[in-house]
């Protein structure tokens, strides 16, 4: 049996296998609220047969989206909206998938243009809206520039991730995960490179990490201990003198004695001029740091396409499990196939199943995965 098929226990939840579906922005929310994309998209996903489908970065506030299309759990129609396509793809999914939801706040990234729109800061016509962030320095030139968090400001943020965790608690998410990663506001106190603060909340490493770590532990103090808690973490800012892979390892210690139960480990998205050495596995070594030296468990993600490579990845320890992506987009069923590859046996929905054990002349030149 390979070991990407092997259960996985984190904190209080088993994953049937090592596959993780990561979270994948969509854009297609009205005013952060789920819409039958979401419900075709997460149905999709669930019968995939990954043992952990995560929900796209989803805005605690507002004013936290990174586009006017931006899923959010910030209102009582998101949450119906987000419940309403949860039970959905539940009622398709095996009864041990399980199914998280990323949380997270844009800060000084937030409104921006979909991608498909170019991705730019939205322009005064769009409907733009103020940006909040650590200090008053705007992502790239021609972005807004976001307003320095004030006190009451630190405190509303606080409140908006605690808030958006109970919802997600009450939607019945199996796992919870902070976005501190990718550029994004918790991000953003973390990197000298955009938290210039000389208050309690910049300048040292120690106080660069404390509000995330405080809104770590404003939500570990709402989210009962049945539920999974995780956060997306930087391994580097690819910067000289900025965030560094020692840095994710005392990132890392943090959340383990916050009470988090993994750290899924990716990289850049601070600044737009970071070099990022994109390849096969680029970002594997960060999370093999920061599971070997902070004694958290550890997800990696990030070109991760090929059965054998991810199979590698968690066989050699490097990670507890590996995220796919693009690999998912391109191949719905690429767990399916990942299994018949490496020898494993899983359960496929017997709708499908049964097409692809069907023995007729021709039949295994059709059959999925050949």
């Amino acid at each position: 049996m390979p070991n990407l098929f092997d259960p996985l226990t984190l904190g209080p939840v088993t994953l049937p296998n090592r596959v993780v579906v990561a979270p994948m922005c969509q854009y297609s929310a009205n005013d952060g609220s789920a819409t039958d994309w979401h419900l075709q998209h997460l149905m999709q996903l669930a019968i995939s047969r990954a043992g952990l489908v995560m929900v796209e970065a989803t805005g605690v506030e507002r004013q936290g989206r990174i586009t006017h299309g931006c899923l959010g759990l910030y209102t009582d129609a998101n949450e119906a909206a987000l419940a309403r396509a949860l039970q959905a793809a539940k009622g398709v999914a095996t009864s041990d998938t399980k199914f998280g939801i990323q949380i997270g706040h844009a800060g000084r990234k937030a409104s921006a243009e979909r991608p498909w729109e170019g991705g730019r800061a939205l322009g005064p016509d769009k409907s733009p809206w103020q940006t909040s962030a650590p200090s008053a320095i705007a992502f790239a030139p021609d972005w807004h520039t976001p307003e320095a968090l004030d006190a009451a400001g630190l405190e509303r943020i606080k409140a908006a991730f605690v808030q958006a965790a109970q919802r997600a608690v009450r939607i019945g998410f199996d796992v919870i995960e902070l976005h501190i990663a990718h550029g994004y506001l918790l991000h953003q106190f973390t990197s000298p490179l955009s938290n210039t603060r000389t208050d309690a909340y910049g300048g040292a490493l120690e106080n660069r990490m404390r509000f995330p770590l405080e809104v770590a532990q404003a939500v570990r103090a709402v989210v009962p201990q049945s539920v999974m808690l995780g956060a997306r973490i930087t391994g580097s800012d690819w910067v000289e003198g900025a965030w560094t892979a020692d840095d994710a390892v005392a990132f890392g210690k943090g959340l383990k004695a916050t009470g988090f139960d993994y750290a899924c480990v990716s990289s850049g998205g601070i600044v737009a001029t970071a070099r990022i050495p994109f390849a096969a596995n680029y970002q594997v070594p960060f999370a093999a740091k920061v599971r070997a030296e902070a004694g958290i468990a550890t997800r990696a993600v990030g070109l991760i396409v090929e059965p054998a490579q991810a199979e590698a990845i968690v066989s050699s320890g490097q990670a507890d499990c590996v995220a796919l992506a693009r690999g998912i987009l391109d191949d719905p069923r690429w767990v399916w196939h990942a299994a018949e590859r490496l020898g494993a046996t899983i359960s496929l929905p017997p709708q499908y199943d049964r097409v692809r054990r069907t023995n007729w002349p021709g039949a295994a030149m059709v059959r999925p995965g050949r």
